[in-house]
């Protein structure tokens, strides 16, 4: 399990981190997620003991990661796939990360093997793909077969069949009881593989709920739509039972506050056809966009000019 308590990291009077709090827990795939700049990366390394905090806490299983008998064991973690030498095999490295927790051969190859790796196992990592070097990087996180990971865009350079690879190692991972978290800017893919998300904006927490509940925060969600070839009836109709309408192009009306079958049955009361008629669907990234909309750090004009 890893806590964060209040975490702050400041960098002279800029705070990367600010007042921090969350809980990844044990059976849980938790996706981190931000805007570039928005903390992520210090707070990760802050939980591996890659950074100090300067104020709060980050800790795996009630132990800060410096105070870990043996990290690898307790913490997997991959937080950049190309700090390998770039003349090393990957067996060479692993065997090197291996020895230093008194690690086997036989782990090494059985990571190898996981990760799809067997058949390069003896070239130089500096000759490996984007996604090569990805799979190397996850390898060194499984390498101590800890029961927590902290993984930073895992799928980063992946294939389509790469990516399914690492969606379906990490449920089996927290299928199996072990902490994962996980950071990604692919939404759809952490919608598919998160069970709760932490997003954060500035270095302050800005959601902290299960997927589903965070999805059911995004504009769309609870929007009924219904086309018509005279929308202007059925809107009368629904703005006197007390609907909100907006009309769309097409002839289409976005209804809130009425069900699907609350509009149809108002659309046959005053004798519209019905061309379209069904729920809309809010995704992640909608909602993840309408969270962190006041915490990008970087826009270009038209961004600005949207944001009006």
């Amino acid at each position: 399990m890893i806590e964060v308590e209040a975490l702050t990291k400041r960098y002279g009077r800029a705070a990367a981190v600010d007042g921090l709090t969350f809980t990844a827990r044990p059976g849980t795939v938790t996706g981190f997620l931000g805007p570039n700049g928005a903390g992520k990366s210090t707070t990760m390394r802050v939980v591996v003991g890659l950074e100090r905090p300067t104020s709060g806490t980050a800790r795996v299983d009630g132990r800060r990661y410096a105070d870990l008998p043996a990290p690898m064991r307790a913490v997997g973690v991959m937080l950049d796939a190309r700090s390998v030498h770039p003349g090393r095999t990957a067996h060479k490295h692993l065997l090197a990360m291996a020895q230093t927790h008194g690690i086997g051969r036989a782990r090494v190859r059985e990571v190898l093997e996981q990760t799809g790796l067997e058949p390069v196992a003896h070239r130089r990592a500096g000759t490996f793909s984007l996604g090569m070097g990805q799979r190397l990087g996850i390898a060194g996180a499984l390498l101590g077969d800890a029961a927590t990971l902290v993984l930073d865009e895992p799928v980063n350079g992946l294939d389509p069949d790469g990516v399914l690879w690492v969606r379906r190692l990490v449920r089996e991972l927290a299928a199996e009881g072990r902490t994962v978290l996980l950071s990604s800017h692919l939404m759809h893919e952490l919608a598919l593989c998160a069970d709760r998300v932490v997003v954060i904006g500035r270095g302050r927490l800005l959601a902290d709920a299960p997927v589903q509940e965070v999805v059911a925060r995004s504009e769309r969600a609870g929007v009924v739509r219904v086309r018509t070839s005279d929308p202007q009836p059925l809107a009368r109709e629904l703005l006197a039972a007390g609907a909100d309408v907006a009309p769309q192009e097409g002839g289409a009306l976005h209804v809130r506050g009425a069900t699907v079958d609350d509009v149809g049955t108002a659309a046959r009361r005053c004798g519209a056809t019905v061309l379209e008629l069904g729920a809309e669907s809010g995704t992640l990234e909608e909602a993840y966009l309408q969270l962190t909309r006041d915490a990008v750090e970087y826009r270009t004009a038209d961004d600005r000019e949207g944001a009006r």
